[in-house]
């Protein structure tokens, strides 16, 4: 068992998981804590723009953890996205920005969670109301977070508190948030290199509501037809997890960051709950959800609430 609190996001990190989970291993260490910052998952492009930038490693690659192991959870709390052995493990706190939900602990334990945009500009609060530094290399982390959780301030999850923090770290950090923003989500959506087994784990995630399961991944692109024309190579890897995960639904976002809209690919067993839920047809296996860019805000609820 590993002598650090290690700290981490969810299973297939995007910017926010691994930024925050970097930005919580310093401020852990400025009030006295041994921890340690480790990934669940492979880096995404538009996270290793981040890394790049600032030139600096990606956190180790964990697959599991063992009974008792003290950790911190960013940027999740539902176990299904979680570390193989979570059940076990004793969770020391969490900082995350979405839905409570299959969550449980043996002990008390300090959970802070505020429906902001992004786990970062928690952190930002957070490190402000401890009156701890925040140097150029946290800020662009944190600030890198926010651009990217908010989608330069489009997403409907985006906050007064999203956009006042990311003002003040722009500052710290000396970044022009538009340039710099863009070319950030701009790296993003480089997906010629993927398998289209990598291409629907980039960054998906499962959700569990009663005995429903559903899986929804989400890609960024700048132009939703060359994503789509893999269509039938992407709907194979998805029936493999559907029939890997006795999963109901698997819903695959293809979300244009250019004019705001997702096409979705909608497989599974229970595929009246997506065309109830979004009031839409499918035409082979696919629709287009105008103004949908949130996983979070725009999804995840709609679905739940139509089970």
């Amino acid at each position: 068992m590993e002598n650090k609190v290690l700290i981490f996001g969810h299973k297939n990190p995007d910017t926010d998981s691994i930024c925050s989970a970097l930005v919580e291993e310093k401020l852990d260490t400025l009030n006295g804590w041994d921890v340690e910052a480790v990934r669940l998952g492979n880096i995404n492009k538009e996270t290793q723009f981040v890394l790049d930038y600032l030139d600096i490693q990606a956190p180790r690659l964990i697959e599991q953890v063992e009974e008792g192991q003290s950790v911190i959870l960013v940027d999740h709390n539902e176990f299904s996205q979680s570390v193989a052995g979570i059940e076990k493990a004793k969770i020391e706190s969490v900082v995350d920005h979405h839905r409570i939900a299959n969550f449980e602990t043996a002990e008390p334990l300090y959970y802070l969670a505020k429906p902001y945009g992004c786990t970062c500009t928690i952190l930002f609060e957070e490190a402000k109301r401890m009156n701890l530094p925040i140097e150029k290399k946290e800020a662009t982390l944190m600030l890198s977070a926010i651009l990217s959780d908010t989608l330069l301030f489009k997403s409907p999850t985006c906050t007064k508190y999203d956009k006042d923090a990311a003002e003040s770290l722009a500052k710290i950090a000396n970044i022009d948030i538009p340039s710099y923003g863009m070319d950030m989500l701009k790296a993003g959506t480089d997906l010629s290199d993927f398998t289209f087994e990598q291409l629907i784990n980039i960054d998906s995630k499962e959700f569990v509501v009663n005995d429903f399961k559903m899986q929804i991944a989400q890609v960024n692109t700048a132009s939703i037809e060359d994503v789509l024309k893999n269509q039938v190579e992407i709907e194979k890897e998805m029936e493999q997890v559907i029939s890997a995960n006795n999963s109901n639904l698997f819903v695959f976002l293809i979300t244009d960051i250019i004019n705001s809209n997702s096409q979705a690919i909608v497989l599974g067993n229970r595929i009246d709950v997506f065309e109830k839920a979004f009031g839409v047809t499918l035409e082979n296996h696919t629709a287009l959800l105008t103004g949908v860019v949130s996983r979070k805000k725009q999804v995840v609820p709609v679905l739940s609430s139509n089970i």
